[in-house]
């Protein structure tokens, strides 16, 4: 029986990739660099570490790969604190109600900073319902590496076939098969450039979950 549910954080619980794109295009233009659409896509699901010390490879920047990410962070909170529009994705806020008022545990894994991820559970009012947050920018490797879910699967206190996981890109897909847990994807109406295959099953809205069918997934 599930006892515990990860949620990825971006594409998962919000819709924070367009505002991604959006403060990494402005950084880009400082740089004077030119990422492609393509190149971008590979980097969902993936901690800024691993993205810029990648484009640190490719265009020969000299700035740190700290330096970056913190500019990166800054724009993004900059952005996100003046977009108000911004909202999570529909129908997931209600399934965290469901699933904690009947005792399942909640747990974030994302490849976002802390100071990202706790600036989106505070506008949102997350953090009553979550019991652990675990950041990407922690590990020295990104997703596809499991480390991220291992970690998390640790702070639950069970067994990884109690735990599944809900996860939107590639990467992330990858690095939840790869440490041996379930993972649902979520695909929303804009996703297109993501595999979400190798995931145990889709769903389109989070409508299609409840606490009762999680609870026995595996069983």
């Amino acid at each position: 029986m599930i006892k515990t549910v990860i949620f990825d954080m971006d594409g998962v619980l919000v819709n924070s990739e367009p505002l991604h794109h959006h403060v990494c295009q402005i950084q880009f233009k400082n740089l004077n660099i030119d990422v492609s659409d393509d190149l971008f896509a590979t980097f969902t699901g993936s901690s800024n570490k691993m993205i810029y010390q990648k484009l640190k490879n490719i265009f020969d920047i000299e700035t740190s790969a700290e330096e970056l990410i913190a500019e990166k962070n800054r724009l993004f909170i900059e952005a996100f604190r003046i977009d108000t529009a911004h909202q999570l994705i529909n129908g997931v806020k209600d399934l965290i109600i469901e699933l904690h008022e009947k005792g399942m545990q909640l747990i974030v894994a994302s490849s976002s900073e802390m100071e990202i991820i706790n600036a989106i559970f505070e506008r949102f009012d997350l953090n009553q319902y979550f019991s652990s947050k675990v950041s990407g920018a922690d590990f020295p490797e990104s997703k596809p590496n499991p480390a991220i879910f291992l970690k998390a699967v640790e702070l639950s206190g069970h067994d990884k076939s109690e735990c599944i996981i809900i996860e939107d890109s590639t990467n992330g897909i990858k690095a939840a098969k790869s440490a041996g847990v379930y993972c649902i994807a979520y695909k929303g109406a804009d996703v297109d450039s993501q595999n979400q295959s190798l995931a145990g099953e889709i769903i389109y809205d989070y409508q299609d979950l409840s606490f009762d069918k999680i609870r026995k997934i595996n069983s």
